[in-house]
């Protein structure tokens, strides 16, 4: 396994409350944690993490289910994996670290852990940017046809009796590279060792089933809470940072920045030249406005 980054990322296993957080960190300056999306690792910034890292401390994390971080079991109500779970590791492994208030960065499942850590722990997070998502509730509340081709694979890993377990667990690195190639247009090419370290940790079957759960959890008890929030009036607080790409579903289908107005009180948005994986197709960009979103609103 060739190592993404550069020796200076250091590397550490956060126990967050019996869930083993695979970690790995660099830099001075401001904290920004930048969390990973489906069916992907840490590894996804590599081209972004080494260069923020002049300006921040910059940490990195597999979520539970993912990468080299443990895959606790699940139970009916898919508990262990709803975004509150997920949440709380990423704040338990930054407070490990040292860091009580920091900013978030999330893409795609990422993204949905962040938005969920910023609700529920807001004095925490300081500034929070999202890519290439808008919020699960609203997805599934405008959910039609073009959104059942285009994210089918929200349906087919909630399916049960361990139905994509089965049929991905048959050709793990089939799936991968099927998956990621369709949602790519243009842009950096994907890194064949990043490419080949997501087929690594996601041929272990324990990753599979954990991924199928974090969706499953997305469709069930993840709107359980949303609707919670929703009925409550809770919206998030911290300035908002939208990146997406202009060829995603997401940037085909959504005004993003009014989507996420509904949720936000601060919300800024920028489409980027690419597809779904925002950080590795157009990492320049993604760092650019990164930067500069953080130099105005990470202060600890």
């Amino acid at each position: 396994m060739k190592n993404l980054l550069p020796a200076s990322f250091a590397r550490h296993t956060v126990d967050a409350d019996g869930v083993r957080i695979n970690v790995r960190t660099a830099g001075q300056g401001p904290p920004v944690l930048l969390l990973h999306g489906y069916p992907q690792t840490h590894a996804i910034w590599h081209l972004v993490a080494p260069r923020l890292a002049e300006t921040h401390t910059v940490v990195l994390t597999d979520l539970r289910g993912y990468g080299d971080s443990d895959k606790p079991p699940s139970d009916a109500g898919h508990t262990p994996y709803a975004k509150r779970a997920m949440a709380r590791d990423q704040l338990l492994v930054m407070r490990e670290l040292g860091f009580e208030r920091f900013a978030v960065v999330g893409h795609d499942r990422g993204g949905r852990v962040a938005h969920r850590l910023a609700l529920d722990h807001p004095r925490a997070v300081s500034a929070l940017a999202v890519l290439d998502i808008v919020p699960t509730r609203h997805a599934y509340l405008h959910a039609d046809a073009d959104f059942g081709r285009g994210y089918y694979h929200w349906f087919f890993l909630t399916a049960g009796n361990g139905i994509p377990e089965h049929l991905i667990g048959g050709d793990p690195e089939f799936w991968i590279r099927a998956r990621m190639g369709a949602r790519h247009h243009g842009g950096t090419p994907f890194d064949p060792d990043a490419q080949a370290e997501y087929v690594r940790c996601f041929s272990d079957p324990a990753a599979i089933h954990a991924s199928c759960e974090d969706y499953r959890a997305a469709g069930s008890i993840d709107l359980v809470h949303d609707e919670e929030d929703a009925a409550a009036g809770r919206r998030l607080t911290q300035p908002l940072l939208a990146l997406w790409g202009e060829h995603s579903f997401v940037g085909r289908h959504y005004d993003v920045p009014a989507v996420w107005s509904q949720y936000a009180d601060d919300v800024t948005g920028v489409a980027l030249p690419c597809d779904h994986y925002v950080p590795e197709e157009a990492p320049e960009a993604t760092l650019g406005h990164l930067r500069s979103f953080l130099a105005a609103h990470n202060t600890p």
